[in-house]
């Protein structure tokens, strides 16, 4: 029998990640804790590489956009008779060498490069969102694969009980003088059953679980296996927006958090880039110019008196007059595409500001719900199974009530296990929302701290 003195709460650092050990991999045994498998994830995942590769092509291309376009060289006979084909016939027959150069519109150049360079900027910052993504979704995963290895533990602890009452009832229904009918037996046998089938169900579960933080630790032949601590804390989030009253400091707080974010600074980025391409489409109403210079040979006359070469210089210019259906145009499309990013930034403040007060809402309800949990349920539910079995002793009771009582008892602590593991992936999603430059290399759990308290779980 287990009484309630043997259930406890213990307090959780919420540094969780740092006293779990890892995975092992076949027969080698290699351990991975938390932080190691999410900076494993972080540096093993091929999109951060092909942001890295991003980055430098656009960091060439702004260099490559800032230099003047080639010179042309032109070489060429002007004015050959085509009665002899003679170089040296007539005077104005020339051996011409030519150059020319164009020079971009205006500021062209400058504001092409400074337009890459601003794309390429926006590269360390979308890695920085994805860093954070990351960690929170191998946190995640990795909670899954501990709620259901707990779950097991706690599924296997109980069996051994359910075993007793079944040989209690047996004993009792081959005695004369026992209480225990045959449907009680029956009863007996059917939640062992049961519970042989739940954990069944959550081998499978967990197996699912830890192929899916296999696939971010770029494994695809492995066995893993996770070894768990014999308790997991509940955490608490060490930020003051979370237990801010008042309501317009607590929405100018949050704003300004959310402007600093990775995903809102990349979008500014991207739209400081297109700024830059709003002064380039208006380069377009500037002439082009170009200059060009060329030097002809003269060969002697036919009585072998020498000629005078020729040099030549030019310059050239477009004249942009009629720009109703071109310059206007261009300019008009660069407008309309930085507004279209001011929205998207919109969308995304939106988006991140709705999933941290969705985050948040879940939070304080999941922490009512623990505090409910180690308050009184738990408590209650233990008392009403040491009572129904206390009963039962006594002659008192009924066989059905007591498997009653502790099976209602095991759901209870499994879902206050349940609450403890959802507090701590809800942690990491408000982490990714206040402070994600924190999970950069490093655990998504950085901001929580230890609470004092008890978790749900046998000695």
């Amino acid at each position: 029998m287990i009484g309630n003195s043997q259930y406890k709460i213990r307090p959780l650092c919420v540094a969780l990640a740092l006293v779990w050990s890892g995975i092992s991999v076949d027969l080698h045994a290699e351990q991975y804790s938390l932080l190691e498998a999410i900076e494993k994830a972080q540096s093993q995942d091929p999109w951060l590489d092909g942001s890295r590769f991003r980055e430098e092509s656009l960091e060439s291309l702004s260099i490559s956009a800032g230099t003047l376009p080639d010179p042309t060289v032109s070489l060429g006979i002007a004015n050959l008779p085509i009665d002899s084909f003679d170089f040296a016939q007539e005077g104005m027959t020339q051996f011409k060498v030519g150059v020319s150069q164009m020079f971009p519109r205006g500021k062209t150049l400058a504001l092409r490069q400074e337009k890459l360079e601003k794309m390429s900027q926006m590269q360390p910052l979308v890695r920085e969102d994805r860093r954070a993504q990351v960690s929170v979704t191998v946190a995640q995963l990795w909670l899954e694969v501990y709620r259901s290895q707990k779950t097991i533990a706690l599924i296997e602890q109980d069996r051994s009980l359910f075993e007793h009452l079944v040989d209690v009832a047996q004993s009792s229904y081959t005695t004369a003088s026992g209480r225990t009918r045959q449907q009680d037996l029956i009863r007996a046998q059917l939640e062992l059953t049961r519970l042989e089938d739940r954990l069944t169900m959550l081998r499978q579960r967990r197996e699912s679980q830890l192929a899916q933080l296999g696939e971010w630790l770029a494994d695809s032949s492995y066995e893993l296996d996770i070894e768990m601590p014999s308790n997991l804390g509940a955490g608490h989030l060490n930020d003051p927006l979370i237990n801010e009253i008042e309501t317009d400091i607590r929405a100018q707080k949050l704003a300004q958090i959310l402007m600093a974010h990775p995903k809102i600074r990349s979008v500014d980025q991207k739209i400081s880039a297109e700024e830059s391409g709003v002064k380039l489409a208006k380069q377009s109403y500037k002439p082009q110019w170009g200059i060009n210079a060329s030097y002809g040979y003269r060969d002697a006359d036919p009585m072998g008196n020498d000629r005078a070469d020729f040099f030549s210089v030019g310059v050239s210019l477009d004249v942009p007059l009629f720009t109703g259906k071109r310059q206007d145009k261009q300019v008009q499309a660069a407008v309309a595409e930085r507004e279209a990013i001011k929205t998207e930034r919109t969308l995304v403040l939106r988006q991140l500001r709705s999933g941290f007060e969705t985050a948040e809402s879940q939070y304080r309800r999941l922490l009512d719900r623990r505090e409910l949990y180690r308050s009184r349920l738990l408590k209650e539910m233990s008392e009403q199974a040491e009572a129904s079995l206390t009963a039962y002793t006594h002659d008192d009771g009924d066989f059905a009530e007591v498997v009653r009582a502790r099976i209602a008892e095991l759901n209870a602590r499994i879902e206050a296990l349940n609450v403890e593991v959802d507090i701590h992936k809800i942690v990491a999603q408000l982490n990714y929302f206040l402070n994600p430059s924190h999970n950069k290399n490093s655990a998504v759990l950085t901001d929580v701290s230890s609470a004092s308290g008890e978790l749900i779980d046998h000695e």
